[in-house]
């Protein structure tokens, strides 16, 4: 296929993957990538203007999350930032016991670090989820111990986009003395987030999944929370995460959180119309639909369903040469099960489960790309139902 002809008229619908970076985040990394390319660990004037940067999108950020500047620390994105959390809290925190509580429905990252820990000798409680994908605060206050030390919930989820009782879990971990970290990846910036209102101890964010440039995100650190360096070496970020700041990245982020918060109401208004729109027209125009996540608890712009008697990876293959780009679940579980394990936990029928799909909506999406959207799934729908079966 032709890759310029493709980019004209695709419909992209898979920003829970990655985002297009604005216009105005690349104008505002340019400066960074040419003539102010200094280190900012150096004292000359290149190096001032580079930590002068550095500050103001610290600031930025915090201002966004009402956080204290000196409680965001950048890193390389969500995976990183979760690592950090999770592997050295564990670590920090030993001395008071090894128990970790998160939920079964958990970006790899998360999940991942958690498997790491029990082969080192933790115990990690993995809770169910409803039929929603919600986890049930009075499921993490029974799994609470005298040696708990940590708790990781997600913000929002990934695959099927239900939002996650933060509030009440953050209350609980509170209350009992727990550490609670959140994967706020796809929540940040998409969301009001705000740590004032959210008994959060640590959060995760990545750029490139609000239109800033990828290899850059952020770990929120509440004052007062011990974690050791994740990268040691040099003494950036404040001696926790060493390494040549990635000023482009970082400055690059900022404007986008910047962005995303300025025009935040009116575009969570336009993306849940939107999403809401895409969801009724393929329930209404395709049979044996089944929608995935909470109705209304449920980021604004995602949209996860399954479809009875189809294979989901045909169905994306016909679908993308029509240059339609959609997914069957998470970006990081290409190649994996044709079933996700968030679908599976759902408990979705074996039936519905293969034929999953997820669109993901942005600022950039119109009803004209839903239409398109639909009219190909539609078509595409009916002949994966007509074809018969062959042999493998």
């Amino acid at each position: 296929m032709n890759n310029s002809k493709y980019k004209e008229r695709a419909v992209y619908l898979d920003n829970a993957a990655t985002t297009r970076m604005s216009d105005e985040v690349k104008a505002a990394m340019e400066p960074y990538l040419k003539e102010n390319f200094g280190n900012a660990s150096t004292i000359y004037g290149y190096g001032e203007t580079a930590k002068e940067a550095l500050r103001n999108a610290r600031e930025t950020i915090a201002e966004t999350l009402e956080a204290k500047p000196s409680e965001i620390f950048f890193t390389s994105g969500g995976s990183e930032s979760d690592n950090w959390a999770v592997k050295c809290i564990a670590g920090e925190y030993k001395h008071k016991g090894t128990h970790i509580i998160t939920s079964k429905i958990e970006h790899h990252a998360i999940l991942n670090s958690c498997a790491y820990l029990e082969q080192l000798g933790y115990e990690v409680t993995y809770l169910d989820v409803d039929e929603y994908g919600l986890v049930s605060p009075e499921a993490v206050f029974n799994a609470i111990r005298d040696d708990t030390t940590l708790i990781t919930i997600m913000f929002g989820n990934n695959e099927i986009g239900t939002i996650e009782p933060i509030l009440p879990i953050g209350r609980i971990a509170r209350e009992k003395g727990v550490l609670f970290h959140t994967d706020a990846v796809q929540a940040y910036a998409q969301i009001p987030i705000s740590v004032h209102c959210y008994p959060v101890d640590l959060l995760s964010a990545s750029a490139h999944k609000f239109h800033g440039p990828k290899g850059t995100g952020f770990l929120y650190i509440r004052e007062g929370v011990k974690i050791p360096s994740f990268i040691h070496g040099g003494a950036q970020e404040s001696g926790k995460r060493a390494g040549t700041e990635n000023i482009p990245g970082i400055v690059g982020m900022a404007k986008a959180a910047e962005i995303a918060a300025r025009g935040m109401r009116r575009r969570i208004q336009r993306e849940t119309m939107l999403r809401n729109y895409l969801l009724e027209k393929v329930t209404h125009e395709i049979s044996g639909v089944r929608i995935n996540g909470h109705r209304t608890r449920r980021l604004p712009g995602n949209a996860n369903f399954s479809i009875r008697g189809v294979d989901g990876a045909s169905l994306l293959i016909l679908l993308d040469e029509d240059g339609i780009c959609v997914s069957g679940g998470s970006a990081c579980n290409t190649g994996e099960s044709r079933i996700s394990y968030v679908i599976r936990e759902l408990k979705v029928p074996e039936e519905y489960a293969a034929g999953t799909i997820r669109m993901t909506l942005s600022g950039d999406t119109t009803r004209a790309d839903i239409d398109a959207a639909v009219a190909s799934l539609k078509q595409n729908v009916a002949r994966l139902r007509d074809e018969p079966c062959t042999p493998g």
